[in-house]
């Protein structure tokens, strides 16, 4: 298996190394001599020294092929991708923006052909996500299909299954860039609670410490809702007492189909201002799949979905377009003095509408005024 990726990525030639945040940046020359070599030919005294002193390893001798894996430009310049492999999940969580949480999805020989798509879309990153990844039944399958494809693969989790030996083996000898797992309580009784499954918090420090004790990358996203408001602090100290980073994560979004549900959970006392939302590239560099291959902008914005197994990669060609459409479609917000300093996307905006979500939550005009 490679220990190496070199890859183009948005104008620049990368090196990366599977379970590496960090990364080297090579001229394009380099690169294409390295496409030019041939397998049987040595890795070059330049890479060498390179990936010694970024990653602190010794191919001095080793083949090019299979040491890097060398991936092939696209001219469809999709360089991220985050893939749903099925909706289902063994939580029931309150604040859940899926709300239907169904057990279905691609099989694996159309899954293999959607993954060969990312690629040759010239995916180089990608998420893995859910409903519960871990729990599907294809997951392992899928995610050393995406690392022999040349990958780099990031898992987003709630952890109720890395302490399985099959998984956390497989995950060991090929490593991800970063797995987030979600944090839900501080206290069996508020995750539990929260996740409306007995058992749940036990599961999840069982897999927190089983990757720790392997040395996965890990990062945490505590979740706050009313539920576990409490324990905002407590949370923040769990991670630090694993020595792991983590973000504290506040404001809740409407489902996809538009329901109001998560909002009902929200922590008034933790409620956020969002930054002034300045544009993204969903939908030009990124797009998401859902579980059965229909591309979207990203996991919000899945209006105008293209079924990449109906149109193959030819169907991406007019993602970027879609993308367009639904940034500047204004729905309820057409003529709107503030436009310029919204803090909430377009296609965020129309499930807070749909949801009749009140204005304070996504509007600068639901905030009180002076002397109101």
């Amino acid at each position: 298996m490679h220990q190496l990726i070199a890859a183009p990525f948005m104008g620049k030639y990368l090196v990366l190394r599977p379970g590496e945040s960090g990364g080297i940046t090579i001229p394009k020359a380099d690169f294409l001599r390295l496409t030019a070599l041939g397998g049987d030919a040595p890795t070059p005294s330049w890479l060498v020294d390179a990936a010694a002193r970024q990653f602190g390893i010794d191919l001095a001798g080793a083949p090019l092929d299979p040491t890097v894996l060398i991936r092939q430009p696209s001219m469809y310049g999709y360089v991220r991708a985050s893939y749903e492999l099925n909706l289902g999940c063994n939580y029931d969580c309150e604040h859940c923006y899926l709300a239907q949480k169904r057990f279905e999805g691609l099989d694996w020989p159309e899954r293999a052909r959607l993954l060969s798509i990312m690629r040759d879309a010239g995916v180089v990153f990608i998420q893995l996500t859910g409903g519960e990844p871990m729990i599907d039944r294809l997951f392992t399958e899928t995610y050393e299909r995406a690392f022999a494809l040349g990958m780099m693969i990031s898992v987003s989790s709630n952890g109720s299954r890395l302490s399985d030996p099959r998984i956390l083996a497989m995950l060991k000898r090929l490593r991800p860039y970063r797995i987030t797992l979600s944090v839900y309580g501080a206290t069996e009784e508020s995750y539990d609670k929260l996740t409306k499954r007995h058992g749940a918090y036990r599961r999840f420090i069982a897999g927190l410490e089983a990757g720790v004790e392997a040395g996965l990358p890990i990062k945490l996203n505590n979740i706050v809702t009313s539920t576990n408001d409490h324990e905002v602090a407590a949370m923040e100290d769990l991670a630090r007492s694993f020595g792991l980073p983590f973000h504290t994560f506040v404001n809740m979004s409407p489902t996809i189909y538009g329901g109001g549900e998560p909002l009902q959970v929200q922590s008034t006392e933790y409620l956020r201002k969002r930054e002034p939302f300045k544009g993204c590239n969903a939908g030009h560099t990124f797009f998401h799949s859902d579980p059965f291959g229909r591309a979207s902008i990203c996991k919000i914005g899945r209006d105008d979905a293209i079924s990449l197994m109906t149109e193959g990669l030819l169907g991406l060609t007019r993602l970027k377009e879609v993308a367009d459409r639904l940034m500047l479609r204004t729905g309820g917000c057409s003529g709107c003095a503030l436009s310029g300093t919204c803090w909430t996307c377009r296609p965020l905006a129309k499930q807070y509408q749909e949801s009749k979500a009140p204005l304070g939550m996504y509007c600068q005009h639901g905030e009180p005024r002076g002397g109101e």
